[in-house]
Formats: structure tokens, C-alpha cells, sequence
């Protein structure tokens, strides 16, 4: 069902975007309304799940490396398998479907040049899954607008023996020679998240 906003739900957000830790007080003031009136309507929007408050990380203070990888998968099998096998990479920002030659789009980080490397060549690549066609792998230059991204902080677990991609980091050649993190589900990262 598609959720209806009006004006004020749309200056809230606005207001929420800026600053998530907004004061009921200062919502209520950017559009008329009393505290109260201010809540219901952040409730109403959180109950609906028509809204979200969490914490972005500004990518660019922890000098994260994003890219964007596009892949082409020769079936709808495939791509639920990939998106499976990558559902908890605590790398990956978000997976997008597309309506093109490709039909999938990844946001990913890493720590490093050739942590970001490692991402677009090494078994622990989505370039590395099952019945893909062809891929193109594009490390993001400059951030324009706001630097902050959904990193997964919540998969950054460092107590797994094997990455959520089915891969061992520490068998992995480029882990080996200081060429790559690690993935930092496991007990292997070594990087700074």
C-alpha cells in the first residue's frame, strides 16, 4: 500500500534528516505544532514504518573506500543466490535490482585501496558468484551532497572462523601479504571498524 504525506510530514523528515536527535520541541517549532502534536506525528511515522532514525557513518572521517559494482546474472536463480550468499557482508551498504543489461547494482566499502582491490578480484568478490555473465566494478571518486552511508556496523562482528560469503580469510593470498583486511565478520580483520 503506498503510505500518503502531507506538507507537515514532509518537514519533519526533512528536519529528522538533518538532525535524527531532533528535540520534539524544535520539530514542533519547524512546523507549527506543539510537542505533542510533533510526537504523534514522528510516531505515527515510525509505527507505519513509513520512517527509520539510525545512525549513518560519515565514510569520508574513516577514510572508507566506496565502490559501485554492477553485475549481470544469467538467471533470476542466480541473483537470489548471490543475494543470499551476501546478505550479511558487513560491506556491503545496499544491493539495488535494476531494469537494464545488468540487473543488479551493489554500494560497497572497504578500508583501503587494496581492501577495495581484494573486493573486485578475490573469492569474497560479488564478481566471483555463480552464473554471472559480466560485472563492472567502479571505485567512487569524490562524495558529492553527504558523505554519510548505512554502513552495517551491527555485521562487524570479528568472531566468525569463515566470512558470511562462505570464504576464509586467512587462506586467502592477499589477507596473507597484507593486501586486504580481512573481512571484519571475523576473527582474521584487521582493519579500523
Amino acid at each position: 500500500m503506498r503510505m500518503k504525506i502531507d506538507d507537515v510530514d514532509r518537514k519533519i523528515i526533512s528536519e529528522l534528516l538533518k538532525d535524527g536527535r531532533a528535540s520534539y520541541v524544535k520539530l514542533g517549532k519547524a512546523v507549527g505544532y506543539s510537542i505533542m502534536g510533533a510526537k504523534r506525528r514522528v510516531m505515527k511515522m515510525l509505527s507505519e514504518d513509513l520512517i527509520r532514525i539510525s545512525a549513518d557513518v560519515n565514510i569520508e572521517k574513516m577514510n572508507l573506500q566506496a565502490a559501485l559494482i554492477l553485475v549481470e546474472f544469467e538467471s533470476r536463480d542466480a541473483l537470489n543466490e548471490c543475494l543470499e550468499k551476501f546478505e550479511k557482508c558487513p560491506r556491503i551498504i545496499n544491493m539495488f535490482t535494476l531494469f537494464a543489461g545488468y540487473n543488479l547494482a551493489a554500494l560497497i566499502i572497504a578500508e583501503d585501496k587494496d581492501t577495495l582491490e581484494s573486493e573486485s578480484i578475490e573469492r569474497c568478490s560479488l564478481k566471483c558468484s555463480r552464473g554471472i555473465r559480466r560485472t563492472e566494478f567502479y571505485p567512487i571518486g569524490t562524495v558529492f551532497f553527504s558523505p554519510f552511508l548505512k554502513v552495517r556496523m551491527d555485521l562487524v562482528t570479528r568472531d566468525k572462523e569463515v566470512a558470511p560469503c562462505d570464504v576464509r580469510c586467512d587462506l586467502c593470498e592477499r589477507y596473507q601479504s597484507d593486501k586486504c583486511v580481512g573481512c571484519p565478520a571475523t576473527v582474521f580483520y584487521k582493519g579500523p571498524l
